[in-house]
Parts: C-alpha cells; structure tokens; sequence
C-alpha cells in the first residue's frame, strides 16, 4: 500500500512537474519476472522507471542511502525501503554475487528486477560497455529483458547535486529480448557476454548516446 501510495505521489509529480516524452511502456510484461535494463545517467534513474512503469519493480542501492543519521538518513531510508529497493554493499566480488542472488530471488518469485548493465552512472554521457550480470540473471531465470534508454535525466539531478530539478527527459522501454533458448547455461561466459553486448546494443538504439567502448571504471566489476 505504502509503495502504490509513494509511486502514485512522485508519478504525479514528475508527470506535471517534468512533461516527459514516454514511449513504449506497453512493452513492459504486466506479470511474471522480467529484467528491465536501462542505461544511467542520474541518481534519479532509479526513482524515475519504476514511477513511469505500470508495475512494481525492484531495484539494487548502495548500502549508504540506508545508513544515514539524522532526518536525512531517516528520510533516505523510508523513501528507498518504501520504493522497495535492496542494499547492498558496492565493493569486492562478494557483493556483485550477493547482488546476483538478490536478483535472481525476485525474479524467481515472479517479479520486475531493474538494474543498469554499465554498472555506474556514466560521468560524461557516453554509453560505456556492459558487464556480464545482466546475462547471467537472463541466461539463470529464462527472465525476458526489457532495454530502457532513458535521455535527458543527467540534467534532472548532475552528479553531486543535493536535490532535483524541474527538466523533461524522455524514457524509451524497447521490446522485450528472448535469450529462455538459452536457460541454465549462464557459466558460459562466452553467452554471458553475447547477452550482455545484445542489450546493450538495444539500449544505446533507445537512448542515442555515444558508444564510449569501454568500461565505467567507476563501477565495480
């Protein structure tokens, strides 16, 4: 209840407030687990798809937005865990495999998983090379992948800004990618790349960005 009530609030306000141009939402599946892979460009990426989306969609968060104190750590946490995003820690090879199986779970219990296969926001708008996760949670649940390019959002909120601006940005959900003839071999990583560089190549068609051809360095592998 507190979620709908939540996305119903910040879908009002983006709607009015921004005037985006939103194409393709229908491609969304209304049921079952699928994966939504977006490019990054902002902070508020993760709040803006699952706002748009028309179901409710789980997405990772660095473990700090949850560890705050004072009002703007109590209001951090309230508003992360009521959108029904997941901490994890963002360091070490342990995380990324807590963060697969964080993911898997969802989709396992039929649910929308949202993660960005460049791994971090792009510092410059470029659309940097995808890491393999995305194809090992496609390959592992049979999920389909719905590529999302989002454009114009950087200006919504640059890295390091305190709070949001007022800008309209454009939010493109492409169709969904099939990859369940595949189901079960996510230890090739030869699949797990073809995956990977498939929906990404999708989401840079949606998105427009230039191709930086390597990978954010600012993400983890």
């Amino acid at each position: 209840m507190l979620y709908r009530i939540l996305r119903r609030i910040v879908r009002t306000l983006v709607l009015v407030g921004c005037r985006p141009v939103i194409e393709g939402v229908e491609n969304l599946p209304a049921t079952g687990p699928v994966i939504v892979a977006g490019n990054h460009l902002s902070f508020m990426d993760s709040v803006l798809i699952p706002a748009i989306a028309l179901r409710r969609m789980t997405f990772l968060a660095k473990a700090e937005y949850f560890e705050g104190s004072g009002l703007g750590g109590t209001l951090s946490r309230w508003f992360f865990t009521s959108m029904g995003h997941v901490p994890v820690p963002r360091t070490g090879r342990r995380a990324s495999l807590q963060s697969l199986e964080l993911a898997l779970e969802v989709l396992r219990r039929g649910g929308a998983f949202g993660i960005y296969p460049e791994g971090s926001r792009s510092p410059d708008g470029r659309l940097y090379r995808a890491r393999t996760g995305v194809g090992y949670l496609a390959l592992a649940s049979g999920a389909p992948v719905v590529p999302v390019g989002l454009v114009g959002t950087a200006e919504l909120m640059p890295i390091g800004a305190r709070l949001p601006r007022l800008r309209r940005f454009t939010l493109r959900f492409g169709a969904p990618l099939d990859f369940s003839e595949h189901l079960g071999q996510e230890r090739s990583a030869r699949l797990r790349r073809q995956v990977a560089d498939e929906v990404m190549e999708a989401i840079g068609a949606l998105s427009g960005q230039e191709r930086a051809g390597v990978y954010n360095e600012r993400a983890e592998a």
